[in-house]
């Protein structure tokens, strides 16, 4: 058996509420040559069945882990209940924990030991769990330049271990367990793709990081390293470089392509009512929130940071616009949008987007806050008055304050761990109380998450609770980190920064031992760093780095001499004796400025340190003792020199600010207002955040229910005689009942596998095709098919939805057993060809039998039509011949009736769209000498002009009714009214006449054949028999209402077809 190694190990901690996390992410997770190991809490006691449970949810090898085995990749690997792990040299080894002391830290040292062995190609997941175990195991692998990644601490049931590790701040992506595979498929995928030539690349991008921020007033130093190398490559391969050093030198000579990928360095993708249930939170319960808690006067005042093109901040405006009526109507909004791109706030400035960029826009919201020019829409003047643009570095300029809303989406996932506690800092700091923090949907704000109360967990809202708006010294320095200010390139951990850090510890240490504050300054005079106790000699202002803000009035005096001096001389300078007064208490101070080596083209920097001063004596003398007067006159001699030279440049610039004056007046706006406090736009975020045993009783019920229903389905599969198969989207058998066995061959094994890899029984099979197409449209599919055997089923395929996002996720296939219908059909259709054939030669022998029966009689006819003109005085003869013509005559209209019905019953099924008042002109002209002889009166209410039925059928009912209605007239003189109208899904045609009407027993008769009422009138009973039952085939009715002496009314229903 040939083994292969793993290029990547993903090693996944977890403890209590873990196991259906770990479900979740093996659904999600592919072949992609890794290896997985699982570290659990277990007790010594308790029998796992992790291999058979995880088993189900993933296509990996499942097995528990042995002494020294060999990893291999696309496996999982359990750790055993009684052992502790640790893994070298590709292998996993075992130890008892009789061993070691409890508690047993079993994910720290497997984590430690995964770090030393695999470096980069380690990556560590923390999912659910009580404690802090894991945390100094994710610190090792970050260091050592792995992956971790930590589930969202706000929705696990047991929080402890993932805070832990996000506290350490050594995480790189906190998410939901189902989002964690795609991020490291994509993490492992860029790992190959740069695996030669990595290092080179990191050393190159930082040197591009640098020229760009030489170029432009853009510092990329605290942004993910991995995420700008992948942008560069893409913009360098598209620019037909093979290497960053070619690219690099191209750069150095082509200031247009640094711009060009800055401006790919910077996020700009947004669009209108981005995640539109978001701003549905923010439009039905923010928005009036914050209106209804507006003193009078106030101002709402909004900041969408990171605003890129415009569309999210217009739409803000948009729904602020919506809100100003009634008791709002003149309430002041200030709605602030700021971007490092100037290019993209330029473009936001001019409102005006393309029709594809505002075509998911509501109509009403399009004409109403838009105006259209050509193919794009510009926004209306109302709109764009209410916002103010401005260009603002997040990471180095102070917050816009006093803020209602703020608005930061998915800028902050591009920053380091340490960047992004600092900007969530900035961010809480600039929100009013009760104000409303917006973010992405994969940031969390979990360094400040004690001060916010969630109202959206899905669109990640957050409302301010603290009414106390600190923050620290350090957020607006330098953020503590292991990465230095400028990018340096990972490298394989090999324990020296480990020595790092322990100086650090020993310099914070000395410094409060000795009493001193040392201070780091650049050539800004800005804090960069600091050593020891600012409270002692320092101001504590907030918003602040400046170090002559920070100092007394007489440490300002004494520094600011002695500064000027160091700059100029380049040599170390102190100053005794200085008098300070802190707290209420009179010390003396003493003051050092030491001048720090520039390295490779850095900056100048500053070693500043304060300490008291209690005996002047026991000092060096090569100090100066600090002299009020003289430095008062020093001082005074810098500002001189300062200012004269600030008056020189002032000069200069005011030449150069002329120069540029004209171009900067479209500007002017926007730059008047840039200073301005800004405000968020803040998504609504709910969260429901129960008692831990609530949670778990929840749990319990949840899964005694699961049980339930999986006993359910498993019944109701074992019982169900028609064959049902589950498939994925990928047309992957999920499950299947026992009677689908006989339809397609399957077996426990065939779990798993694509439908089209499995042999079927079914004739001329095309389920994949008609799967394929359930899941395009969506629509089902019901198709007869034959087995081998001769069976047949009706299968049916539909699609499996997912209920909670309504999307289909697979395809359901139910067989039913019809083979005792399809005979049945089989014999009925033989039957009805029989019937047509027997029908067919039934009307042939109406047709030759009336044909030879008219014929005599027509012979009859003629003879007896001779006889009459004889001269012939025998009476009694006469009389018979009377007798004996009527009789013909009677039979003769028999014989043609029979063909009549004949004919009809022929023409049943031939429709077409008959004009009613067309079929009635013709009845009246065929029975105009009737009508005349009665004086008839026919009137018509035709609501309906045309119905789809037989023509020659429609005529012969309407003839025989209206015919019925003169031949059963009254007294009075005949009044015959005829109505169409529709009545629900029929067509309602009536014959209504003031005839001598009928019993109730008579409407009995009328309908059956050769049914009469009255012997005396001529006729034979077949038309309204006949009448009926051609409505009765059209699938319409024909009823009767009627009284004696109140006349007759027929009412025809028909169906429209």
């Amino acid at each position: 058996m040939i083994m292969i190694e793993p290029h990547h190990i993903i090693a996944i901690g977890a403890s209590a509420g873990g196991m259906d996390e770990i479900n979740t992410f093996f659904d999600n997770t592919p072949l992609d040559g890794v290896a997985y190991v699982i570290v659990q809490h277990l007790s010594e006691h308790f029998k796992s069945r992790m291999v058979d449970l995880l088993s189900r949810h993933s296509k990996l090898r499942i097995q528990e882990a042995e002494n020294e085995i060999l990893i291999q990749s696309n496996h999982v690997y359990l750790i055993p209940n009684d052992k502790l792990m640790t893994v070298r040299n590709g292998r996993l080894y075992l130890t008892g924990k009789e061993m070691q002391k409890a508690p047993y830290l079993t994910i720290n040292m497997f984590f430690n030991s995964l770090a030393i062995s695999y470096g980069k190609r380690a990556i560590a997941i923390v999912l659910s769990g009580l404690g802090s175990d894991g945390s100094d195991g994710v610190t090792a692998i970050k260091r050592a330049g792995g992956l971790v990644i930590v589930r969202e601490p706000l929705t696990s049931k047991f929080s402890s271990m993932p805070s832990s590790a996000i506290a350490t701040g050594m995480v790189d992506f906190v998410l939901e367990p189902s989002a964690m595979p795609a991020v490291i498929e994509d993490y492992v995928e860029q790992q190959l793709e740069t695996a030669a030539g990595e290092q080179e690349n990191e050393n190159t991008i930082v040197s591009i990081i640098d020229y760009i921020k030489e170029q432009l007033p853009l510092d990329f130093s605290d942004y993910k390293l991995t995420t700008l190398l992948r942008r560069t490559k893409r913009r360098a391969t598209s620019a037909n470089f093979t290497t960053l050093e070619d690219y690099l030198e191209f750069l150095r000579v082509n200031p247009a392509e640094v711009e060009t990928l800055a401006k790919d360095f910077l996020i700009s993708v947004t669009s209108f009512f981005r995640d539109a249930e978001a701003f549905d939170i923010i439009e039905k319960s923010i928005l009036p929130d914050l209106l209804s808690n507006l003193n009078p006067g106030d101002e709402l005042k909004m900041w969408v940071a990171g605003c890129a093109t415009g569309e999210e901040v217009y739409s803000m405006a948009i729904l602020i616009k919506e809100q100003l009526v009634g008791p709002y109507k003149n309430t002041t909004v200030k709605l602030f949008a700021t971007d490092l791109d100037s290019s993209a706030l330029l473009y936001a400035s001019k409102g005006l987007y393309h029709w594809s960029s505002v075509k998911d826009m509501s109509t009403d919201r399009l004409q109403k806050y838009f105006t259209k020019e050509g193919e794009s829409y510009r926004v209306s003047p109302g709109i764009r008055q209410m916002v103010i643009f401005s260009q603002h570095d997040l990471v180095k300029n102070p917050p816009y304050c006093n803020m209602h809303f703020i608005s930061c989406r998915n800028l902050l996932i591009y920053m380091t761990p340490y960047l992004q506690k600092k900007i969530f800092s900035m961010l809480l700091f600039g929100l009013k109380y009760n104000g409303y923090l917006f973010l992405g949907s994969s940031e969390t704000p979990t360094s400040i998450i004690n001060n916010l109360e969630v109202i959206s967990k899905k669109w990640r809202l957050y409302k301010n609770i603290s009414e106390k708006r600190t923050i620290t010294f350090d957020a607006f320095s330098i953020p503590e980190s292991i990465q230095s200010s400028k990018i340096t390139p990972m490298r394989e951990y090999d324990g020296r920064n480990k020595g790092n850090d322990v100086a650090e510890m020993v310099n914070d240490i000395l410094a409060n031992e000795l009493d001193y504050l040392a201070l780091i300054i650049n050539d800004n005079y800005q804090v960069v760093k600091s050593y020891g106790n600012t409270a002692k000699y320092l101001l504590q202002q907030n918003f602040n780095s400046n170090l002559l803000e920070l100092l007394p009035e007489q440490l300002k005096l004494a520094y600011n001499t002695l500064i000027s001096q160091v700059s100029v001389t380049n040599k170390k300078i102190g100053v005794l004796g200085i008098p300070v007064e802190l707290k209420g208490k009179k010390i003396a101070v003493s003051l050092t400025i030491s001048p720090l080596e520039a390295k490779n083209g850095s900056p100048a920097s500053f070693l500043i340190i304060f300490r008291e001063d209690p005996a002047f004596s026991d000092i060096h003398t090569e100090y100066q003792v600090f002299d009020e007067r003289a430095y008062n006159v020093q001082y005074l001699s810098n500002l001189e020199s300062e200012l004269k030279e600030v008056k020189e440049k002032l000069s200069a610039a005011y030449e150069r600010i002329d120069a540029y004056n004209e171009n900067m007046q479209s500007f002017n706006e926007e730059l008047i207002s840039s200073n301005e406090e800004m405000q968020s736009t803040n998504e609504e975020m709910q969260s429901v955040n129960e008692e831990l045993h609530t949670i778990n009783a929840e749990y319990q019920l949840k899964n005694k229910q699961l049980l339930e229903i999986n006993d359910d389905l498993n019944n109701y599969f074992r019982s169900n005689i028609n064959g049902q198969i589950f498939l994925n989207e990928q047309l992957e058998l999920m499950k299947y009942s026992p009677a689908a066995v006989k339809l397609i061959n399957l077996q426990e094994a065939d779990i798993g596998r694509p439908i089209s890899h499995i042999s079927t029984n079914i004739r001329m099979s095309s389920i994949v095709d008609d799967v394929m197409q359930v899941l395009d449209d969506g629509v089902d599919i019901i198709k007869e098919i034959e087995t081998n055997e001769g069976h047949w089923f009706q299968m049916m395929i539909m699609p499996y939805i997912k209920q909670e996002e309504n999307i289909r996720k697979g395809a359901v296939i139910s067989f039913n057993d019809i083979t005792a219908l399809k005979k049945a059909k089989i014999e009925l259709d033989e039957k009805n060809e029989s019937l047509l054939r027997i029908n067919a030669d039934l009307d042939h022998f109406i047709h030759m039998a009336s044909h030879d029966l008219l014929d005599p009689l027509s012979s009859i006819e003629s003879s007896i039509a001779l006889m009459n003109l004889l001269e012939n005085n025998n009476s009694e003869l006469m009389e018979f011949t009377k007798v004996i013509n009527s009789s013909v005559k009677k039979f003769s209209l028999l014989v043609r009736s029979i063909g009549t019905v004949a004919r009809l019953e022929n023409n049943m099924n031939d429709t077409e769209q008959v004009n009613i008042s067309e079929v009635i002109s013709n009845i009246e002209w065929s029975l105009e000498k009737k009508i005349k002889n009665t004086h008839a009166v026919i009137t018509t209410e035709l609501e309906v002009k045309e119905i789809s039925f037989s023509q020659k059928n429609l005529r012969s009912i309407l003839y025989n009714l209206i015919s019925n209605a003169m031949k059963f007239s009254g007294p009075e003189q005949p009044k015959i009214h005829i109505q169409s109208r529709k009545e629900g899904k029929y067509v309602m045609l009536s014959v209504e006449d003031n005839g001598i009407g009928m019993t109730q027993e008579g409407i009995k008769k009328i309908f059956t054949i050769y049914g009469r009422l009255n012997l005396h009138v001529e006729g034979h009973g077949i038309g309204l028999y006949l009448a009926r039952k051609i409505i009765h085939a059209a699938q319409g009715d024909l009823k009767v209402e009627s009284a004696p002496g109140k006349g007759s009314k027929f009412i025809i229903y028909i169906r429209p077809s």
